[in-house]
């Protein structure tokens, strides 16, 4: 069954203004103004309002008394946080799907990984900055914590990885060298799937760590107060 087209719209300009937000095109702390964002978005206040409300629940904006709403900031402190709050989350899905994990589960992780695997030798080493990379990446990761039995956990696991995802986003811009994800992914999935759990939540932490200490050797000096026009210049 179709979308209404109002509905439709709607989620459009939610995905667009989500999309514009992560990767840094509206920055870190902008006012959102209803008029600018009207004819950036070309739709009616009612539908931006929707999406802004949104985009507030899932806190990439932050809506200020008598002000209105800004894109939420970004700090050390934050990614910090948000890191190791993900990686709590992260573990005991993956440490869940190890104990219930069966041969779908299984099939699901190295089929995802294949997918991975075939798309980066297509994409060379750029890959991380191409479009098409994000959705299989995140396939994959899903495929590895998919067993867990909780929609609750994995609800908590999205809402953190729609907020790291702008940070993810940063780290890649901001990467003076190229990092050999496919051999963490192979690592992470080898330990699934032989069920060592020790090493596989290890590998887990290590690769989510990684991107945190990335962003904060490379870009540190890009979050203070002062920052949005060399953030603007080096996000493209």
């Amino acid at each position: 069954m179709n979308k209404p087209k109002g509905e439709t719209r709607a989620s459009d300009v939610l995905q667009r203004m989500r999309n514009d937000i992560v990767s840094c095109a509206l920055l870190p702390g902008e006012r959102l103004r209803f008029e600018v964002l009207r004819d950036r978005y070309e739709v009616s206040f009612s539908t931006l309002r929707e999406a802004l409300s949104r985009l507030f629940v899932e806190e990439l904006v932050v809506f200020e008394e008598q002000k209105g709403f800004f894109v939420s900031p970004v700090s050390i402190d934050d990614l910090l946080d948000l890191t190791n709050t993900r990686v709590l989350i992260e573990k005991e899905a993956l440490r869940l799907s190890i104990i219930h994990g069966d041969d779908a589960w299984e099939a699901s992780i190295v089929g995802s990984f294949h997918r991975m695997h075939r798309l980066q030798e297509r994409l060379g080493e750029q890959y991380f900055l191409n479009e098409e990379w994000r959705p299989i990446h995140e396939a994959f990761h899903l495929a590895l914590v998919s067993a867990c039995r909780s929609p609750n956990l994995l609800g908590i696991r999205h809402k953190l990885g729609a907020r790291a995802l702008r940070y993810r986003r940063m780290s890649s811009t901001f990467r003076v060298k190229w990092r050999s994800k496919e051999v963490e992914h192979k690592a992470i999935m080898d330990a699934a799937l032989a069920r060592d759990e020790a090493l596989a939540l290890s590998r887990i932490e290590s690769h989510i760590r990684e991107t945190t200490e990335n962003l904060i050797k490379y870009a540190g000096h890009f979050f203070s107060d002062d920052a949005k026009e060399p953030l603007r210049a080096a996000s493209g």
